[in-house]
């Protein structure tokens, strides 16, 4: 998110992140300051709101209404989504950013921190974007809720639904022939699933995970192509898939780096949004300051 607004145009503040793997990894990448807080320490808001900052992005832990998780809210990381509602309440930045999966909007939590932000006055944008459809060789659906201070609901919709792309970006498209293969195999959350992708498709959702090829693996019947005309690919290229540039500086333990690379927002997807909050500003006389 930090890099795809920066590429934007946008001068980063701070981060605040409680991992400290990932503040390790920001900190090697960005010369702005990021902070290993838990968000809900009360000093917290007092911390942000003292940058006086302009906007305040962010994408809360997404782990208890994910489909890849118990999508459960009792499993504690919910509490952080209206957390940072509370955050943007009393900092109230003049836009407002949060990404999350797209079943987030039918959570508690996610009504919580709506009604918080139309209650200090926040026109909202809501929408489920493809990241294929904004630079990202990856299928990838993402739910975002922008809030600009004083706007109509909506205001950005026109600007976020006229940038997209017609077609959908492929990795070839965006990698050409750098990786060698023309499919690869992603370990499949389920079996009942294909597991072999073409490179002229866009990308399944990168995951954090880092295995094998399973030597048991029988073909799924949608499966691109044999097995023995594909490979699973490297964090790095994992990572190129999610727009991360090649001098992105990734480190840690085989495991956080995976989990650092399948959290990620993907860059361009985050530049996408960033740019269209820029040109709805230069429009809006006086808000670009």
């Amino acid at each position: 998110m930090s890099l795809g607004f920066q590429n934007a145009g946008f001068h980063l503040l701070g981060a605040y992140d409680n991992w400290k793997p990932a503040v390790d990894v920001y900190a090697a990448n960005f010369s702005s300051p990021v902070h290993q807080r838990d968000l809900a320490d009360a000093n917290v808001v007092s911390e942000i709101a003292s940058l006086r900052p302009f906007a305040i992005i962010g994408g809360p832990p997404c782990q208890d209404f994910s489909q890849a998780g118990k999508r459960t809210e009792k499993g504690g990381r919910a509490a952080l989504t209206v957390r940072y509602g509370e955050i943007i309440a009393q900092c109230l930045s003049q836009i407002v950013v949060m990404e999350n999966v797209p079943r987030v909007r039918k959570s508690v939590a996610f009504g919580q921190i709506r009604g918080m932000l139309k209650g200090k006055g926040y026109g909202l944008t809501e929408m489920v974007l493809d990241a294929s459809r904004c630079g990202v060789p990856q299928g990838r659906k993402r739910f975002f809720m922008v809030g600009c201070l004083e706007a109509e609901d909506g205001f950005l919709d026109k600007m976020l639904i006229e940038g997209l792309s017609k077609r959908q970006m492929t990795i070839r498209d965006h990698l050409g022939d750098r990786l060698g293969v023309d499919y690869y195999f992603r370990i499949p959350r389920s079996y009942d699933r294909r597991a072999i992708f073409s490179i002229d498709e866009p990308a399944m959702t990168v995951r954090g995970v880092d295995r094998p090829i399973p030597p048991n693996y029988k073909l799924h019947p949608n499966d691109a192509a044999p097995l023995d005309k594909v490979r699973c690919l490297t964090a790095k290229e994992r990572s190129l898939i999610q727009t991360f540039p090649e001098d992105f500086k990734l480190f840690g333990t085989k495991t956080d780096v995976n989990q650092m690379i399948g959290n990620a927002v993907p860059v361009k997807m985050a530049e996408y949004v960033a740019r269209a909050v820029v040109d709805y500003l230069k429009g809006d006389t006086g808000a670009l300051r």
